[in-house]
């Protein structure tokens, strides 16, 4: 296969110019730094795992930062008290191999003349109360080579000052933590140790951070976004792989589906033959297109860029072999990273429904955290799936 065709489907599968070894911050949290330094964080990644039946969420995150301080940490809040877990280092890398999306059905669709046309997050618990402070630690401890603590605080400015004490120093507003102080979120402080990490030629820290799971209960299924806000200069792209007993989507203007919809549809008007699902859903959708576009037209009217599904798949038994190497890996990636997609073992569950998507959060948008909600379209939950590549898949 030509280097060309290669790359465009890498790209097709969902990886795009990020590739797997991307150099950007992926972080669920905010970076901590003194006032004259400079750490920034361009972008952020997380798996989402949801049970609305428990109301138990888990979110993994591999913080990595760019920056020239040579002392700092971060801080991710929760709305209770987190429960933390190592995970493999690859963890990320595994799951952009495995939501690779597979090649196209060429039987499904028309020629491919026409076809071209078309494509355009355990320690031991150490309950103490902070001197002349009412920020309290509920447990200290390390996960992978990060020291972290849990802590709460009633006032802004209490934390504020521990924050200090600890060499937590930073830029930040006390509007975004009193945010969460108001909400009587837990806060976990991590403090990262740059002797771990290289130093790039003009004398800046970066590298990536062990990938850390933090599972906790909560009655909806919510994502800290606010608390970024602080280390982001203009924008922050998300790219967010959640796992959940239906297909789910961000609410109202965030939502992939002005996006997700026309293309779909476009791609059914190619197909040869449509399954039953497909007929029936198309006839739904075809009434809501227009309207889908006009939001579409008016986010790009005001430079914002919608959200994009990359991959939605309830996951089957064949999936679960693909990881343990029983099945045949059908696109194109390293062996040695399909090798490893092993990783992912115990973490993707048969009958459940993974679904990744892609949003650039201008810093306008980041007054509050997000929230998730099954994907609907036209007043009715949408299951479509997207895992193979179609006629009208982004280049």
């Amino acid at each position: 296969m030509d280097v060309d065709r290669r790359r465009a489907l890498w790209v097709m599968g969902g990886l795009g110019a990020m590739g797997w070894a991307r150099t950007r911050a992926d972080a669920a949290c905010c970076y901590f730094a003194a006032k004259d330094k400079d750490v920034l964080q361009p972008a952020q990644k997380a798996f989402i795992n949801w049970d609305p039946v428990r109301q138990r969420e888990a979110f993994t995150v591999q913080p990595k930062f760019e920056g020239n301080a040579v002392d700092f940490g971060m801080v991710i809040p929760t709305p209770s008290r987190p429960k933390l877990d190592e995970m493999p280092r690859d963890f990320f890398k595994e799951l952009a191999v495995f939501t690779i999306l597979e090649p196209m059905p060429l039987e499904k669709y028309k020629s491919r003349g026409v076809l071209a046309a078309a494509s355009g997050f355990g320690g031991a618990v150490a309950d103490r109360s902070v001197k002349s402070s009412k920020v309290v630690v509920l447990e200290e401890g390390v996960v992978g080579s990060l020291d972290y603590k849990i802590i709460r605080a009633e006032d802004a400015n209490d934390l504020f000052g521990w924050l200090d004490m600890h060499r937590y120093q930073y830029s930040g507003d006390r509007e975004t933590l009193d945010h969460y102080i108001q909400k009587r979120w837990y806060f976990t402080v991590m403090k990262i140790d740059p002797k771990q990490m290289k130093a790039s030629p003009d004398g800046k820290f970066e590298g990536n951070i062990t990938p850390t799971r933090f599972a906790f209960e909560s009655p909806e299924l919510i994502y800290p976004l606010r608390i970024t806000k602080i280390s982001v200069k203009e924008s922050t792209e998300a790219l967010f792989y959640i796992q959940a007993p239906t297909k789910m989507d961000l609410l109202d203007a965030f939502s992939y589906q002005c996006t997700w919809q026309p293309m779909w549809a476009q791609a059914m008007g190619f197909a040869v033959k449509l399954t039953d699902e497909e007929t029936a859903w198309l006839k739904h959708i075809q009434p809501h297109l227009s309207q889908l576009a006009q939001v579409a037209a008016r986010l790009q009217a005001d430079r914002v860029q919608p959200t994009t599904l990359e991959w939605a798949r309830k996951i089957r038994k064949n999936e679960l072999d693909l990881i343990d190497g029983k099945a045949k890996y059908n696109r194109e990636a390293p062996a040695e990273d399909v090798e490893k997609l092993k990783l992912l073992r115990g973490h993707i569950q048969e009958g459940q429904v993974l679904t990744k998507f892609r949003k650039v959060f201008q810093k306008t948008e980041m007054s509050d955290d997000l929230r998730f909600t099954r994907a609907v379209a036209g007043g009715v939950p949408d299951d479509t799936q997207y895992y193979e590549i179609m006629p009208t898949s982004p280049p």
